[in-house]
């Protein structure tokens, strides 16, 4: 049989695997269901992205490096934009289905954890949630390979640029550190190197749109569940909220007032 648009889609299989768990079923449970799906979907293509990525700062290919951090950008804005779309789903509905949900929750996606360790917010307590499924694997080979971060000072530190020795033998097992020694480099790029000046704006701007992404998911959560628990568990918005304003590259932000 020769290759058609559904079979190489498999879209077969793909359309199967929206199954409500309502009676009924309710009607926005589909919404949930296909919002978070594509959300996955999304997650493993930033995932092959990054993963580009931080081979092609190993290269030293500069134009790879621009035009990958241009299409992560361009999918997180599409992310972002999904949150209007789930918005339209009033409380109520949501908490017609929202016992159906048991204890999952998105502290069991290991795509998004896998991101997040990627781009350098690493715990290892959060192994915890993904204990005994397929995934653990995946996510503690995550913590010991280089951050994104630490593709990018390598990339620095082959070019000759004075990068402390302490950015290059860092726990990898740990978040991006700050450190106030890289500060001078880093001014040194943004008024004599603009080539390079340009990869730290798009560093910046993949920082400032995780933050975006995780403020309008706040207030999402907010507006649908008020300050209820999270269903695995957590404590919900409260919890959410710390980790709006933690950034992934301090140093990038904290050189602002030195330029």
């Amino acid at each position: 049989m020769s290759l058609t648009y559904s079979s190489y889609l498999r879209l077969d299989e793909l359309l199967e695997c929206q199954r409500p768990k309502s009676d009924g079923p309710e009607h926005d449970e589909m919404l949930f269901i296909v919002i978070h799906q594509v959300y996955e979907l999304w997650f493993k293509q930033m995932l092959h992205e990054l993963d580009h990525l931080g081979r092609r700062f190993d290269a030293d290919d500069l134009p790879a490096v621009y035009a990958t951090l241009k299409r992560v950008l361009t999918i997180l804005k599409v992310q972002v934009a999904q949150i209007d779309i789930l918005e339209t789903m009033s409380p109520v509905s949501f908490l017609s289905f929202r016992s159906r949900l048991e204890a999952a929750s998105g502290f069991q996606s290991p795509q998004f954890r896998e991101l997040e360790f990627l781009l350098g917010r690493r715990n290892r307590k959060m192994l915890a949630h993904h204990a005994g499924s397929a995934a653990l694997a995946r996510l503690e080979r995550r913590l010991a390979e280089p951050s994104l971060w630490d593709h990018f000072v390598r990339f620095l530190d082959r070019h000759g640029f004075p990068v402390p020795a302490e950015l290059l033998r860092r726990d990898l097992a740990a978040s991006n550190p700050p450190c106030a020694e890289l500060h001078p480099v880093l001014i040194e790029i943004y008024r004599g190197h603009p080539h390079l000046a340009q990869v730290c704006e798009r560093l910046v701007d993949l920082d400032e749109g995780i933050q975006e992404w995780r403020y309008r998911h706040v207030k999402m959560v907010e507006r649908t569940i008020g300050n209820k628990r999270g269903t695995g568990g957590s404590a919900g918005v409260q919890y959410l909220q710390t980790t709006v304003s933690d950034p992934l590259f301090p140093d990038l932000w904290a050189i602002r007032t030195e330029l």
